[in-house]
């Protein structure tokens, strides 16, 4: 089951810093606006979201019809439709 490419967005208190730390992890800026308090890392196939301002709390991501390098795939189950469908059963 395709639902897209995953990461984990964490919600940041200090971007500049958070961004210093994965990087010393040895993630690298892979998309974002730091101005705008966001920004996608990658380490491999690891991506994690910084968000300042924009998350109570950290939260699990999935983009519909992405691969991890953000680019479209043909054929995939979008997880907004998933979640349509289990809640009733929950």
């Amino acid at each position: 089951m395709e639902l897209g490419a995953f990461s984990v967005s964490l919600a940041v208190k200090d971007i500049q810093a958070s961004k210093a730390f994965y990087e010393k992890l040895g993630f690298k800026v892979f998309m974002g606006d730091i101005s705008q308090n966001w920004l996608i890392l990658k380490n491999k196939e690891h991506t994690i979201g910084l968000f300042q301002g924009m998350f109570e709390r950290n939260t699990l991501t999935f983009n519909p019809g992405w691969d991890s390098n953000a680019q479209q795939v043909d054929s995939f189950i979008d997880v907004r439709e998933l979640q349509k469908q289990l809640r009733p059963k929950a």
